[in-house]
């Protein structure tokens, strides 16, 4: 989708987000990869199966947007507000989580075969992120038993920040 097309549905949205006329944004299956939505106000937005890679949605609102479906990865979320947003089945893998706000983010840096590789824990949708897996607790460990079953050391790395994690959300 260029950039124009985008800009018009945008202030469209606004405009509804106002009842001032406008229209709701259906961005559902849109190609967004790449895209510029810095500080975009995408509250209420379908977004559902949207390809949303490696764009900036730095500051973006996205209140309850339905995100469920929507490609996510390497995508910018730092600042974004996503309170009540539906990311089911989203890909999430390599986002910046840095100060989104509406979830509970514990992302920890890791040393392990690829540098500067990220675990997070998303609390409120119970899923777990590193490079391009996700999934559940259990998943993730199957995933390092099967990768790493045969390397003690950055076996042992894994669950220590797993434990790590664990605990930080006990607090």
């Amino acid at each position: 989708m260029k950039q124009e097309e985008l800009d018009i549905i945008l202030e469209n949205h606004g405009k509804w987000l106002l009842n001032e006329g406008g229209e709701r944004a259906d961005l559902s299956n849109a190609d967004l990869k790449n895209t510029n939505l810095r500080f975009a106000n995408l509250r209420l937005a379908y977004l559902r199966g949207a390809d949303l890679s490696n764009a900036n949605l730095r500051g973006a609102n996205l209140r309850f947007a339905d995100l469920s479906y929507a490609n996510l990865s390497i995508a910018d979320l730092s600042y974004a507000n996503l309170s009540i947003a539906d990311l089911s089945y989203a890909n999430l893998s390599w986002v910046n989580w840095q100060h989104v706000e509406g979830l509970t983010v514990i992302c920890v840096q890791v040393d392990t075969t690829r540098k500067n590789n990220q675990i997070a824990y998303i609390k409120e949708l119970d899923i777990w992120i590193t490079g391009c897996f996700q999934g559940t607790l259990d998943e993730l460990k199957a995933s390092v038993e099967h990768t790493h079953g045969d390397n003690e050391k950055l076996r042992k790395r894994y669950y220590r920040v797993i434990d790590f994690i664990l605990n930080e959300v006990e607090e």
